[in-house]
């Protein structure tokens, strides 16, 4: 590491922890700088106030004290992406090193799960890293990478107080032979 990449990422996190929080127009610039102290990895060793910080690992520099870190949660952290995919991934990634089990301050878990556009971004990163760099590149949404890729099945809204709208929906979202096994069971008795 160089002499000068210290102070710099000194400077970097305390914008960062600055922004986080302001409140309004300095909010704002929150994701921006937590891209890039996730991109340069400024969280890992920096100089505050003349002392030297280092940290093993994200989210022990998340839930240190400030100047030391954030002083905040990994839900916290995550809000500050404001669904930027790139910024979501950056961080899952850099959570990801942390060790597995692990759970921030307020029992957050730190893997993310269910449906959420971080857990898609793990699973698209681990399984299908050329829908993950799509997605990444704003051609696609990482819901539509999921049903792309097998992992999450093609759903579509059906209103049921208007038969014709639920009629018109099906027909425009099935091929002709799930729409004649729709009507077949449709037509079997109920069970």
């Amino acid at each position: 590491m160089t002499q000068g990449r210290p102070a710099v990422c000194g400077a970097l996190v305390s914008e960062l922890s600055v922004a986080m929080t302001a409140a309004g127009e300095g909010l704002v610039h929150a994701p921006r700088l937590l891209r890039r102290v996730l991109e340069e990895t400024a969280w890992r060793e920096f100089v505050i106030d003349g002392s030297r910080v280092a940290h093993r690992d994200f989210l022990s520099f998340v839930i240190a004290s400030p100047p030391r870190g954030l002083g905040a949660t990994v839900g916290t952290v995550r809000r500050l992406t404001g669904g930027d995919p790139v910024i979501v991934d950056l961080l899952e990634q850099a959570l990801q090193q942390s060790t597995a089990s692990a759970v921030d301050n307020i029992n957050e878990p730190i893997r993310p799960t269910g449906t959420s556009q971080a857990a898609a971004l793990r699973r698209l990163r681990k399984d299908a890293p050329t829908l993950h760099d799509r997605v990444l590149t704003g051609e696609m949404s990482a819901h539509a990478a999921m049903v792309e890729a097998g992992f999450r099945a093609r759903t579509v809204t059906v209103p049921l107080s208007r038969p014709e709208t639920a009629a018109r929906v099906l027909r425009s979202n099935l091929t002709p032979d799930e729409l004649a096994q729709l009507i077949t069971l449709l037509a079997a008795p109920a069970p």
